[in-house]
């Protein structure tokens, strides 16, 4: 029976990336109302591109709509770059709760299963039959390592049923507070008291989404504040000033000690500190000086001063009490080295100990600091006596819950903390603890408040989900709350433990007030969480979010669309970094989710990541890998529809990039899993977090992510040998890459986007077999790629102009700097041209007896390829840069535009062009000209746009294939 080949997608063929990156980049500066805030988690995808992606999954490539384009390839690229304008519009972070914008997007998707059905969509301006058409008619969207909850969240914004999985019982969690609540309570009122009075006196409920759900976070937290304060407040105290004033203290900073292994300091403890600066800012320095002094203990003690530092004192203090980078500590008292060795062994015997520096109070626009009073370290220490400090360390923060010394560079266990009790002081324990404790008080406060309510059916389930909010908000405490916390003597403000995956140690640390109203309070902990649920986008569909093992996954719903975020081989430890949340977690959520704490830790013997101290090795965990990640990507494999690509996001670290490709462990593992797996990889897309305009010298820093574009291979594909498959490549490469340019996709991210085809080809066949017969593996695969992709490349510079041809090696060989006439003399000739035609064409100047190549900022700004009588592709690069460069942003897009128009089919050559001249520039270290070939690159698909619409009489006779 003849089977229906499937539809192609837009995102096998094209996106507009750079919209994508811009978007995903700018997000990571959002803070207050993003899902993100919620509740921390490592690694997520940029809600923009986890939108886009699945938005070009669903929609049909243009050419996919003969009876619509026909076969006539202008019109379909002018209906992608009107998809891609959809994309454009979708993805900025104000377009999230954009009901007319995501209407559209909705439509778009909806239109292209209706024509799969064979059906007409609901009208665009009817958003509840849009989503109703969709959430029966379109597939649902599966992520079975759902992580953080980006992907299903994202697809619940576009309309569509949603599903996730994960093996972590914490990101399990995250899911269901960002994407499974919020749904079952949209459109309900408060039921706390004080809304509840300001209803009765004005009428109905106004709120839309999950408002009234934010609004009880937010009041039963209050609550939850107070009533710790009632219980523990006398732990924090407000603190007399000089004139007989109360601030509130905000911090106190601490330092950690050790006894001098110097005889002549005679057992004293000296503190182990990284920096005594408390403030750098200018005109309000403060820092901690410590001062001998006989009379103490230990014979010193720490001062607050404040004022101006000379840059020596300064740099002294910032330095602290470390020897030097990698050198461990000097002694306060005798000045002799304290080693590292020395520390992690005293700490490993439980023998550190800790010193109050200083205490840190909130003044009228500035920091308040003061020396410590003995007092002030007699309270913090008392803490200890109540019993739930005790019983805490003896149970969820005992060795039974260990940290691990193996975790992705994190170095706390070698200086002996070793367990979560060692990275807690006794205040802190107490305060969390009875944070976490009222989170069931509080639960049974709404469930009252809710039943004397009376408007819901499920108050129980409804303070469940209140309380699972304030849980995550008593979680966001934590790591605020812990002597891995450092005082940043920049912004003036406490630090998250996680600056970075892993547990630093760190020597002076901060502990907050958590009843104090400036950094790491409670209620700024709880505010997060209030506006993530009121970010929430409404109207749309349920989603569901279970535990499960991605390799053993069933996937009780099927056929679905497959979009995840693997974890990366060895990168991130979750397991091991999220116990850090989850033995609080148990104690305030045990009770409402006890499928997902049963457990004293987070499961670890399942969790796909190559972890060799976990499985005995580095082969035995890169095998534990392969064989999970295999196993989970068959069952992806056997749940996708025919009919949607899989898309797969893959982390990517800049150290993975070879000369002969792509290639680590990490990297050919995986896609040699995807191929294992029977699935046929026919694009790949570098998304971004950072913009290359911010990399600066890091112009070569890759895509923190690449999506990967499958297929299922059929069972009837072929062999083919090395030179059948080299055959292919040549063939279709110089057309897949011609679409990535077109795509804007910019120089420093090409070599991961032609991976994509090129596997394409390679997956297409059952095996690809070597001289000996057997079969070329992933990594070899690569190589073959790269080398073939700088062949079609070498081919297309060879059919430039001769001007170009010398240029180029001209800037390969010396840049921008003059040289003497004689090698130009030679380069020309050996191009079959003379230096009179390289003057003329304006390319170099003549510097009598030295030469150089024209700079840029002397390009005349009158210059028209039209009017150039000897045209070359060099110019055609650096004046459209040179436009582009103008200092009115959309003048300089406009001027530039205009020139692309000129060009006619010097255009696509002039797009070949800028590849060639980043990889020479980042080969030499020149970023700020790597940086010019890169952004106009990404700008080129939207100089083509605007150049399409410029008046015909300015445009040449024949424009050539600009899209190409």
């Amino acid at each position: 029976m003849m089977t229906t080949a499937p539809r192609k997608k837009l995102i096998e063929v094209s996106i507009p990336l750079e919209a994508i990156n811009k978007a995903s980049a700018r997000e990571k500066s959002i803070r207050h109302g993003h899902p993100s805030t919620l509740h921390l988690w490592w690694a997520r995808r940029p809600l923009a591109a986890c939108r886009a992606v699945l938005f070009a999954q669903l929609v049909d490539d243009p050419s996919s709509w003969p009876e619509k384009f026909g076969h006539d390839e202008e019109k379909i690229e002018a209906e992608r770059r009107r998809l891609h304008k959809v994309i454009e519009e979708m993805v900025p972070w104000e377009a999230s709760n954009d009901e007319h914008i995501l209407n559209g997007a909705r439509w778009e998707i909806a239109r292209s299963v209706a024509w799969g059905l064979g059906e007409e969509p609901p009208a665009k301006s009817d958003g509840k039959a849009l989503l109703a058409y969709l959430q029966e008619k379109a597939p649902p969207v599966y992520d079975p390592f759902s992580g953080g909850g980006s992907i299903p969240l994202e697809a619940q914004r576009l309309g569509l049923r949603a599903y996730g999985s994960d093996l972590n019982p914490v990101a399990v969690l995250i899911g269901k507070a960002l994407v499974e609540i919020p749904p079952k309570f949209a459109g309900l009122p408060p039921v706390n008291p004080k809304s509840q009075a300001e209803l009765k006196r004005g009428g109905r409920w106004n709120g839309r989404g999950a408002q009234g759900l934010a609004e009880d976070v937010r009041y039963y937290g209050r609550w939850m504040r107070d009533e710790a304060e009632k219980r523990i407040g006398h732990f924090y105290p407000k603190t007399k000033l000089e004139d007989g004033s109360e601030a509130t203290v905000i911090a106190w900073l601490w330092a950690r000690t050790v006894r001098s292994p110097d005889p002549a300091a005679k057992g004293a403890m000296v503190p182990l500190v990284s920096s005594f600066m408390l403030s750098t800012k200018e005109g309000k320095k403060a820092w901690v000086e410590p001062v001998l002094d006989p009379a103490e203990p230990d014979g010193w003690r720490f001062e607050v001063k404040t004022g101006k530092l000379d840059k020596a004192d300064e740099d002294r203090l910032k330095l602290g009490t470390k020897a030097g980078k990698g050198q461990g500590f000097v002694c306060l008292l005798t000045g002799s080295t304290i080693e590292r060795s020395y520390a992690q062994a005293e700490g490993k015997s439980d023998r550190l100990g800790s010193k109050l520096m200083a205490v840190i109070m909130e003044g009228d626009r500035r920091r308040i600091y003061l020396a410590p009073a003995t007092a002030d370290e007699q309270l913090a220490r008392s803490a200890g006596a109540y019993p739930v400090v005790s019983e805490a360390r003896a149970s969820f923060l005992s060795p039974e819950t260990p940290t691990r010394a193996l975790i992705t560079g994190g170095v706390c266990s070698a200086y002996g903390l070793r367990t979560w009790g060692h990275l807690f002081t006794d205040r802190q324990i107490l305060a969390l603890v009875t944070l976490n404790k009222l989170v069931e008080e509080a639960r049974q406060v709404v469930g009252s408040d809710a039943k004397n309510v009376g408007a819901l059916a499920d108050a129980n389930g409804y303070a469940d989900a209140v309380a699972t909010y304030l849980a995550l908000s008593a979680s966001r405490q934590v790591n605020r709350s812990c002597t891995l916390n450092f005082w940043d003597n920049t912004s003036q403000k406490i630090q998250q433990v996680f600056g970075r995956q892993a547990f630093a140690m760190t020597w002076d640390f901060v502990e907050t007030n958590i009843f104090s109203n400036s950094t790491g309070n409670f209620l700024d902990q709880l505010e997060f969480p209030a506006k993530s649920i009121e970010s929430w986008v409404n109207g749309t569909s349920q989603c569901y979010i279970e535990q499960l093992d991605a390799a053993k996954n069933n996937y009780p719903v099927r056929p679905v669309v497959v979009s995840t975020d693997p974890p990366y081989y060895d990168n991130i430890g979750y397991a091991t970094l999220s116990d850090f949340f989850y033995v609080w977690l148990r104690v305030s959520l045990g009770g409402i989710w006890p499928d997902l704490f049963r457990r004293l830790t987070t499961p670890k013997d399942q969790e796909l990541v190559a972890t060799p101290f976990r499985h005995g090795g580095k082969a035995e965990a890169e095998a534990f890998f392969m064989k999970g990640i295999g196993n989970a990507l068959i069952a992806i494999r056997g749940a996708a529809t025919n009919d949607v690509p899989i898309a797969i996001y893959y982390a990517f670290k800049q150290s993975e990039a070879s000369d002969d490709g792509i290639s680590s462990a990490g990297w050919a593992s995986f896609l040699q899993g995807v191929v294992d797996a029977g699935l046929l990889i026919d694009g790949t897309w570098p998304v971004r977090t950072e913009l290359t305009g911010n990399l600066k010298g890091k112009i070569n820093a890759l895509a923190s992510s690449i999506v990967l574009v499958c297929r299922k291979r059929s069972d009837t594909s072929q062999t083919v040998d090395r030179a059948g498959f080299t055959a292919a490549l040549r063939r279709e490469l110089p057309d897949a890459i011609a679409k990535i340019r077109a795509a804007g996709v910019g120089p420093v991210d090409m070599q991961q986007s032609v991976i994509g085809p090129g596997m394409g080809v390679f997956t297409r066949f059952s095996e690809v077999l070597e001289d000996d017969d057997s079969a070329m593996s992933v990594k070899t695969a690569l190589s073959v790629i790269n080398r073939v992709w700088e062949e079609i490349d070498n081919e297309i510079l060879a059919t430039f102009d001769a001007e170009t041809q010398v240029a180029l090696a001209w800037f390969a060989s010396y840049g921008l700097d003059p040289r003497s006439s004689g090698e130009l003399i030679m380069l020309a000739n050996a191009k079959n041209t003379s230096t009179d035609a390289l003057f003329d064409s304006e390319v170099f100047i003549d510097l009598r007896g030295k030469t150089a190549l024209k700079p840029r900022d002397e390009l005349s700004p009158s210059w028209s390829p039209r009017k150039d009588r000897r045209l070359t592709v060099w110019e055609c690069v650096q004046h459209t840069a040179r436009a582009l460069d103008l200092k009115n942003e959309q003048g300089g897009a406009q001027a530039a535009a205009q020139l692309v128009a000129e060009m006619g089919p010097k255009a696509t050559d002039a797009r070949a062009l800028l590849d060639r001249l980043f990889q020479i520039a980042t080969d030499k270290g020149w970023a700020a000209e790597a940086l010019v070939y890169n952004q106009l690159a990404e700008e080129w698909p939207h100089l083509v746009d605007r150049a399409a619409n410029i008046s015909d009489e300015l445009k040449p006779t024949e424009m050539g294939d600009l899209f190409a």
